[in-house]
């Protein structure tokens, strides 16, 4: 079940500006869902998941290129760091915006080479966990929240009040989106395999 992002308008922006968007986060924050939700028809979707596109990936990436064209995402791209200078090289050629957009979980690692291979040609988005408002279904509502004494004046009058049970009940279950909008799953149960693997 997908839930509206509070970055989505972000993205798409940020999308329009830079021919290559990045979007990092923990494992199982939904980035793959987010950019599947967004890609327009004609976005070409690959997984560096399947072991047969991550093999033609490391060991051929021009060959990969021409398997899979832009507009491109590419879901895991920290499996095969070795794809980036044939982004830039890409990207050089035709600077078009939005033509790669990336998904990785490992971002200290990604980093550095995002940073030495598209710096000045990627935009980096970070998403977290499911919002309050996003689990709740009202990310539309959402606007970025600097807190000063006048702003945390307005959300005291018009917030929603949740009783304390409720409100520990969800910083217990966390905001991972498959937990969060799933109240079958076991809590303990999926955060003990989660750090496991």
């Amino acid at each position: 079940m997908y839930r509206r992002r509070t970055l989505e308008s972000f993205l798409t922006k940020a999308s329009r500006q830079f021919p290559v968007l990045l979007v990092t986060g923990a494992r199982q924050v939904g980035k793959t869902t987010f950019l599947r939700h967004l890609s327009r028809k004609g976005r070409t979707y690959v997984s560096l998941d399947d072991p047969m596109v991550l093999s033609l990936a490391r060991k051929d990436p021009a060959l990969f290129f021409q398997r899979f064209p832009t507009p491109l995402l590419i879901d895991e791209i920290q499996y095969a760091p070795e794809l980036l200078p044939y982004i830039k090289l890409e990207v050089d050629r035709n600077r078009k915006p939005g033509s790669f957009w990336l998904t990785g979980s490992q971002p200290f690692h990604l980093m550095k080479g995002v940073s030495e291979s598209l710096a000045g040609r990627v935009g980096v988005v970070q998403l977290l966990g499911l919002s309050r408002k996003e689990w709740a279904g009202r990310s539309r509502e959402s606007r970025p929240f600097l807190p000063t004494l006048p702003e945390l004046r307005t959300r005291t009058r018009t917030e929603e009040k949740l009783p304390m049970k409720e409100l520990y009940r969800l910083i217990w279950r966390g905001a991972f989106p498959a937990i969060a909008l799933n109240g079958r799953l076991g809590r303990d149960l999926f955060y003990s395999s989660y750090f496991q693997t």
